[in-house]
């Protein structure tokens, strides 16, 4: 086995944890059953990557396997990657749904990859039956493909979306949409304003396949029947009185976010246009003689940003109802706004 090819299994070793280890590597599907359980996993990493190295060599492992499962890892932890969604269309008349064909889509894909660049590596594994996971390792006309810097593509076969990780490589970014566009039988292609690290909750949000139906069911009576904490000798027109704003606060957030879990978001961007001006109907202030554009950037970041942003009305932090532009991110698809004058 070439020392390169060598060198990038150990590094790949390195990176999985080793409560994950033998999941990943029994996904590789490369390792006999019998190689794998003469693995010794209790010991330390670089010992254990130099066992799998010598395994590999007994079987002559060539770099599209290392990429294979270099792909592998990444798909248990695609979190690790920022993904930017783009959505393909195809010329007014033609067919929405056409008969896909895993053989050809994989074929024409590559082929127009190195056509036009000879030193590129392209790896493809089908995901659950439902997608297909791209691994695309870049070079140039006068060197080798960086290994360690790939881009990853999700494609979900004859819909319109497509999961693209950053590409470093910034003149690789057209190639890489003609390849898709040719191969899924699309003419165009357009990026969302929508990215984040949680490739699933993107793809419940394009799909719409978290439930937007307000279920009415009776809240009024949950709120009411001793859930509040409150105490019985308070007076009883207060216990009535906040009673009744707890349910209003409750309908208002279900209304706005559903009672659903919310997709998870790790931020929402509002950029100010270059041609927005402060408008007030009060007067005075420091801005309102400004007569140059107001240009500001406001970003809003958590772990889970729209679970956040549900909770804030019933913490008592915010009032009902919240704007939309911090309900909207769901339907709109998006969590990167550029506000312009109306």
């Amino acid at each position: 086995m070439d020392e390169n090819v060598a060198e990038f299994l150990r590094r790949i070793i390195l990176k999985i944890p080793l409560c994950e280890m033998k999941t990943i590597l029994e996904a590789w599907d490369f390792l006999s059953e019998d190689q794998l359980q003469s693995i010794n996993l209790k010991q330390r990493k670089e010992f254990l990557a130099q066992e799998v190295i010598l395994l590999c060599e007994d079987k002559c492992a060539s770099l599209d396997d290392m990429a294979l499962l270099d792909l592998m890892y990444t798909q248990f932890h695609r979190h690790q990657k920022l993904w930017n969604v783009f959505q393909m269309s195809k010329e007014p008349g033609e067919d929405d749904v056409d008969l896909f064909d895993m053989e050809q889509f994989q074929s024409s894909f590559k082929r127009i990859l190195q056509r036009t660049l000879k030193n590129v590596t392209v790896s493809f594994r089908v995901y659950e039956k439902n997608s297909v996971w791209i691994r695309v390792a870049w070079g140039t006309q006068y060197s080798q493909p960086n290994q360690y810097k790939p881009t990853f593509v999700v494609y979900y076969p004859q819909t319109p979306y497509v999961f693209i990780s950053s590409c470093y490589l910034k003149s690789t970014v057209p190639l890489l949409h003609q390849a898709l566009k040719v191969a899924s039988k699309h003419h165009q292609m357009a990026q969302l304003d929508l990215r984040s690290r949680h490739l699933d909750s993107l793809k419940a949000i394009v799909f719409n396949e978290y439930d937007q139906t307000f279920e009415n069911y009776n809240s009024t009576a949950s709120w009411r029947e001793g859930g509040l904490g409150l105490k019985t000798d308070l007076d009883s027109k207060i216990i009535h009185e906040n009673t009744e704003e707890k349910v209003r606060i409750h309908r208002a957030t279900q209304e706005a976010f559903g009672a659903y879990p919310q997709p998870q978001l790790e931020f929402a961007q509002y950029k100010v246009g270059s041609e927005t001006k402060f408008k007030s109907d009060v007067g005075g202030g420091i801005l309102a003689d400004r007569k140059e554009p107001l240009r500001c950037l406001v970003k809003f970041s958590s772990p889970h940003l729209l679970e956040a942003l549900k909770s804030l009305a019933p913490a008592g932090i915010a009032d009902t109802p919240l704007s939309p532009l911090l309900t909207c991110i769901p339907s709109k698809k998006m969590n990167y706004f550029k506000i312009r004058d109306k």
